[in-house]
């Protein structure tokens, strides 16, 4: 049985399930971290504060592992290319900030994580992933040098979450004034596998 025109064009203009569950789950995950980590640095030396340190640190682990499951999917599953009215429409620059904004915004997942576990280690203080996972420190103990990381991994975080801003009013844009069907390739819905 041979499927449907309209089937078969889903499944070439298309996120597979996986790429779409991935790049939301992510989306939460970054707005999550970023309000925690914006909130916790104000709050006074407090159980609360510990908590939420430990969160933020247990939710970037998590953000990382997940980033590395998105890139081996998206390397191993090649993403639709963007339809040739889309691309035939936009101009070079827009499909150039498209590109450099995708790359970046990956460069970022693993950095921003990474900085902050940097951190964390060069501060004297070691993951335990969910309270049960001892990760190893990715530095020696050094406050000198935690004290030039730290402003790194909010500079970084802040970057990510203006590509991130970027990337939503592009995909706005294209659905609600291009009116281009763009955005529909990466909402839950019929995806292929």
């Amino acid at each position: 049985m041979t499927p449907s025109p309209s089937h078969s064009s889903i499944r070439q203009t298309r996120y597979t399930a996986v790429a779409i569950t991935l790049h939301w789950l992510l989306a939460l995950v970054i707005v999550g971290m970023f309000g925690v980590g914006v909130y916790m640095t104000d709050l006074p030396i407090s159980p609360l504060r510990m908590k939420l340190y430990n969160w933020h640190k247990w939710a970037g682990v998590t953000f990382l592992a997940l980033t590395v499951l998105r890139l081996l999917w998206r390397v191993s599953h090649r993403p639709p290319a963007l339809p040739a009215s889309v691309s035939q429409a936009m101009p070079v620059w827009q499909t150039q900030a498209y590109h450099a904004t995708h790359h970046l915004m990956y460069v970022l997942f693993f950095a921003v994580p990474l900085i902050g576990w940097a951190y964390s280690s060069a501060a004297g203080y070691p993951i335990v992933w969910f309270g049960q996972i001892a990760l190893p420190d990715l530095l020696a103990k050094d406050e000198a040098l935690a004290d030039l990381i730290k402003p790194l991994h909010g500079l970084s975080a802040f970057a990510l979450m203006g590509l991130a801003a970027l990337h939503v009013a592009a995909a706005l844009k294209h659905h609600w004034v291009d009116r281009d069907g763009l955005l529909q390739r990466m909402l839950p819905g019929r995806t292929s596998a």
